[in-house]
């Protein structure tokens, strides 16, 4: 590898492999190993999208992320490129409140140089970027199991939507016209989309802050071919007005076609523009098809927006086939800090509930550790780590491992956990209800940076 800027060396691994930053002249090396990494259809041929992503992040003037926010494994013998992964920070929202992100992405190590440890490694520098930029959490898509290994916990909903195919398309009678036309945003459409997605972000428990940088990333300078990439495109009435926006792959997904989002004016009938919508999806993929090497006729329509979405409610008969969602994984590394952030989410609650002005004393057992809440009429006053006595499960309510991150972010209920995990327990009612009261079961819908 030739290169004209010096490498920033993190650590030395032995053997002749060295922890390092990307670079700038990484580009294409960096490029081509995650393109071979990650392609799990077609070993042996690099992943395009996957290689383009990867660009993106690098050569790309990317909001959040850049050359130097890549971890590399070189083997100093041959300069090759034998393990990577990159941070993505980012702001996300607890019931509305800000907090940092981090996440990591296209974690691969060459087959030839795994369970060495290198991984770990990276995580570890990650992580500690991560901790310096003030981020709380941390938050990463993949395999099943491996991430838990580096202390994340498979906590909130990944993708999954509704799906109807050919035979649910609602169809135009031959004297009606179409009532909403669907056309490409342009950068003045900007506005108008981001307004709409932080109300849609409303219905979410957590969601993904968006600024202005980021929505231009998006529409005008991701590459067509970028993984990630999403088409966005805005809903117009009769009239030329603006009334939605709907955002898609720029691809197909063999014979179907998505919306990976979908938001309309609160003063706009899901019930009428949902059809309009449909055979807009349909049209693309018609269109989208003719450009790809094995192109597959139209069979189905969907809306990829996580468990919960207005559009399901209203054509329930037109969506049939129910995909559910995989996980994100999380780290909370300083759960108190966390806890502290969303306290006024948290005091919200209360009041609301039937326990307003509440005082008392919670104290969590995570067996190996726990987390001790403080409550002063309805002010969470003290929230502190709390270490178990010597059998682990004192204290008024109890969650294995990391299990409790599934109550705080909304996924599972007291009553989903206990049914998973027997070791789950609470001591009295006022104990449940008031668990019940701070973490109630809510849908997030996540469209993170990447």
């Amino acid at each position: 590898m030739t290169t004209t800027t010096k490498p920033h060396i993190l650590r030395h691994l032995g053997d002749g492999l060295v922890l390092r930053r990307g670079t700038l002249d990484d580009l294409e090396a960096l490029a081509d190993f995650n393109g071979n990494i990650h392609n799990d259809e077609t070993p042996g041929m690099p992943d395009a999208r996957v290689a383009a992503w990867t660009r993106d992040l690098i050569e790309k003037p990317h909001p959040t992320c850049s050359a130097g926010d890549f971890t590399i494994v070189e083997d100093t013998h041959t300069g090759q490129i034998v393990s990577s992964l990159n941070l993505i920070s980012q702001t996300w929202t607890y019931a509305g409140v800000e907090f940092g992100v981090g996440r990591p992405e296209l974690v691969g190590t060459h087959p030839d140089y795994r369970n060495r440890g290198l991984v770990r490694a990276q995580f570890e520098v990650v992580h500690q970027w991560s901790a310096e930029r003030g981020e709380l959490v941390q938050a990463i898509t993949g395999i099943p199991y491996y991430y838990r290994l580096f202390g994340y916990e498979m906590t909130v909903a990944l993708d999954g939507g509704r799906a109807g195919y050919a035979m649910h398309v609602p169809r135009l009678k031959p004297e009606e016209s179409e009532p909403y036309a669907i056309r490409p945003a342009l950068p003045a459409d900007i506005p108008f989309m981001m307004e709409l997605y932080e109300l849609g972000c409303k219905r979410s428990l957590l969601a993904c802050r968006r600024d202005e940088a980021l929505w231009h990333y998006e529409l005008e300078i991701r590459s067509d071919l970028n993984v990630n990439r999403v088409a966005l495109f805005i809903i117009e009435n009769q009239a030329g007005q603006p009334v939605g926006f709907v955002g898609t792959p720029p691809f197909t997904w063999g014979e179907a076609m998505m919306a990976l989002l979908y938001e309309l004016k609160p003063s706009v009938s899901w019930l009428e523009v949902t059809p309009s919508v449909i055979r807009f999806l349909e049209q693309r993929h018609t269109e989208l098809s003719h450009s790809q090497p094995d192109p597959k006729p139209f069979g189905s329509f969907g809306f990829w927006l996580d468990e919960e979405h207005p559009v399901y409610h209203v054509i329930p008969s037109r969506l049939p086939r129910k995909r559910d969602p995989y996980n994100w994984y999380l780290r909370v590394p300083d759960l108190p800090a966390f806890i502290r952030k969303i306290a006024p989410v948290l005091e919200a609650r209360l009041e609301a509930s039937y326990i307003p002005g509440y005082s008392g004393e919670l104290v969590i057992t995570f067996y190996k550790q726990g987390l001790r809440l403080v409550f002063d009429q309805g002010r969470l006053s003290t929230v502190e780590n709390h270490r178990p006595g010597p059998v682990g499960y004192e204290g008024n309510a109890g969650f294995p491992g990391q299990t409790f991150l599934h109550l705080l972010f909304g996924h599972r209920s007291l009553d989903d956990l206990r049914t998973i995990y027997p070791d789950c327990f609470w001591r009295s009612d006022e104990t449940y209800y008031l668990l019940q009261t701070l973490f109630p079961k809510l849908p997030s819908h996540i469209w993170a940076v990447s």
